[in-house]
């Protein structure tokens, strides 16, 4: 039986006066005495007045809390519109289906009406089976039939009508396409499919699902369809899988993969609602692309990991494994895996976010075979990795390897709200991350919250990044460049990679600061302007700030403020850089003699050309 269940989607940081930015469970930690030492002027510790509040016009990310969201499975319908081309195929609006025949089961047999020349239909109890030369014709299927299939032979495209079917089939797929044509499937009213345990599959014929087909297959009309997939996966195409708005579909699948298809998966509206259970096994499995451009998507995947002897490697399962590209552009995508090993979304080559809401739980620990592992990761691209729009929130606390966002190349951000909240890394990188537009949070519970192992470059968008204690950063690129040429950041951590010399924008690295959680700190220019403001997200003993805006430039001076007021503007997380800042009292007025100022800090370079090598903080190579 599928159950309603609430979803929180809200957005996450909230910036109510006395209220927490995060429920953080690691809070109490602080940063341990002894982070960031290096290179730069000398001083006391810095502790900064604790307090302070906010009141922005405009609060981008409130009413819910990144560490408490979760995603739980929603049957209720979505409203949605759609523009139906004249010149695609695949809407069947451009298409005419005139002939009818029409199939109804009752228990143990199937009674069939409807003649078409072309069209020959065996009965044999509930089992029918159909062999089709003919074209424009639709199938109407139902009734009820717990032991009982429908198997089509079509030479030609058709459209199969499921209007309140139940049927089930013990030793096979209750249906069953042995079509390579495109199949329309046009749903009314409450429809229910269920496998068998094991199949008795006619020999060189594939048969590798609850819903199979050989031909694409196009979903539209307005009904529900509950899918459960007990033998191996939920649907399946040998070909490509398209979702249109209107539809509820439920599948649940205990030994494979809830959607199954070779050349796309496209969901472009409708519910979707998909729960797999089985080792290694994915919500959604394409040997190509997968797309979302609409809809709302949920998919609960528990399964643990297993040793893949066939690719001798490691296996897990994933929310949705595309071995192309991943793409959305809108709608709604909701993923929580709980299995070890587990992952929100892996895609072979690229990952591109430009719209929609996208929020992503992984709670398995690391999954181990010998000397090979599989690590939890919310999003990870074996290519780039771009955000360029929508909402994205990540969450993976499952401990050692679980990260947020991983591209194995290049991670680009530039637009969008993303916020990210992990054990290990919340962003990481192989070769860069380039932040240029958008606004981005990142918060890791024991490490690095942007570690890229090339260059990294902030060129605009609101940026917090809060790691852990040293050795662990904020901002951690190694001794790779790290170019700031705008944008307002700040880093927190127990040490940073600093900026190269060939930044553009100034940076403050502001060292051996004790601040407690939810203080308000400022950065106020030479007349008081707030250049940059936020509310700290938890405390730091010994902590390193880099500290980076608009109007921080070279020969000019800034004041580090603490316990302050923040009105106006708006608010990211905390962050605001356009509010007026007043009351709190001046912790230091610092002259920014270089585009790089240090106070109070001598430690970790990692910078680019012109900065002396080293690590991000004590222990860091």
């Amino acid at each position: 039986m599928w159950v309603a269940v609430s979803l929180s989607l809200a957005a996450a940081c909230s910036s109510e006066s006395g209220s927490g930015l995060l429920d953080d469970p690691d809070s109490t930690y602080g940063v341990v005495p002894g982070g960031g030492s290096g290179s730069g002027s000398s001083g006391s510790t810095a502790s900064f007045k604790s307090g302070g509040s906010s009141s922005p016009a405009t609060v981008l990310a409130s009413n819910a809390t990144l560490t408490t969201f979760d995603v739980a499975l929603n049957t209720s319908s979505l409203s949605e519109t759609e523009t139906v081309p004249s010149d695609d195929e695949d809407y069947i609006e451009n298409s005419e289906f005139s002939n009818v025949v029409e199939i109804i089961y009752s228990g143990s047999s199937a009674t069939v009406t409807g003649s078409v020349s072309g069209v020959e239909v065996n009965v044999s109890g509930a089992d029918v089976t159909v062999n089709s030369t003919a074209k424009k014709v639709e199938y109407k299927l139902s009734g009820s039939s717990s032991d009982g299939r429908f198997k089509l032979y079509s030479e030609k495209k058709f459209k199969l009508s499921l209007n309140s079917l139940s049927l089930t089939n013990n030793d096979g797929a209750p249906i069953n396409i042995q079509s390579g044509k495109r199949a329309f499937v046009v749903l009314s009213g409450t429809n229910t499919l269920k496998d068998g345990s094991s199949y008795n599959t006619t020999d060189g014929e594939d048969e590798k699902g609850c819903f199979f087909s050989e031909g694409q297959m196009i979903f539209s009309g307005s009904g529900t369809l509950n899918v459960t997939g007990n033998y191996k996966h939920g649907i399946v195409s040998d070909d490509y899988l398209r979702f249109r708005p209107g539809n509820v579909i439920n599948v649940t699948a205990s030994n494979g993969n809830g959607l199954k298809a070779n050349d796309a998966v496209k969901i472009e509206g409708g519910v979707l609602n998909i729960s797999v259970s089985g080792t290694a096994k994915k919500g959604i499995s394409c040997d190509s692309i997968v797309v979302v451009n609409g809809g709302r998507t949920t998919i609960l995947t528990s399964g643990g990991g297993t040793w893949d002897s066939s690719e001798n490697d490691v296996s897990a399962s994933s929310g949705i494994k595309a071995d192309d590209n991943f793409e959305m552009t809108k709608g709604e995508l909701f993923i929580k895996s709980t299995g070890a090993g587990g992952k929100g979304i892996s895609s072979d080559i690229d990952v591109n976010i430009s719209g929609g809401i996208l929020k992503v739980i992984t709670t398995g620990a690391q999954y181990k075979y010998g000397s090979y592992d599989a690590k939890a990761k919310g999003i990870k691209a074996d290519g780039n990795l771009t955000i360029s729009g929508g909402d994205v929130w990540v969450r993976a606390t499952g401990g050692e390897g679980s990260e947020g966002i991983e591209s194995k190349n290049v991670l680009t951000i530039s637009g969008g709200n993303t916020l990210v909240y992990t054990y290990d890394d919340a962003l990481n990188a192989k070769s860069a991350v380039n932040i240029t537009g958008g606004n981005l949070y990142a918060y890791a519970t024991n490490n690095d919250a942007i570690d890229s192992n090339g260059t990294l470059t902030v060129s605009g968008g609101n940026v917090i990044a809060s790691g852990t204690f040293a050795p662990e950063d904020g901002f951690d690129c190694d001794q790779n460049t790290f170019n700031i040429t705008g944008g307002v950041l700040i880093g927190m951590g127990g040490g940073t990679s600093t900026p190269s010399s060939t930044s553009t924008q100034a940076s403050l690295i502001f060292g051996q600061a004790t601040i407690t959680q939810n203080t308000y700190i400022a950065i106020t220019n030479a007349s008081g302007k707030n250049l940059l403001s936020v509310k700290v997200p938890r405390s730091y003993t010994n902590g390193t700030l880099l500290i980076s805006a608009p109007g921080m430039t070279k020969g000019s001076s800034v004041t580090v403020k603490s316990g302050v007021t923040v009105k106006g503007g708006a608010d990211f997380c905390g962050l605001n850089s356009d509010g007026t800042v007043s009351d709190g009292s001046d912790v230091a007025t610092i002259s920014l003699s270089s585009m790089v100022t240090s106070h109070n800090y001598s430690g970790g370079m990692g910078g680019g050309p012109g900065v002396p090598p080293g690590g991000g903080g004590p222990g860091r190579p």
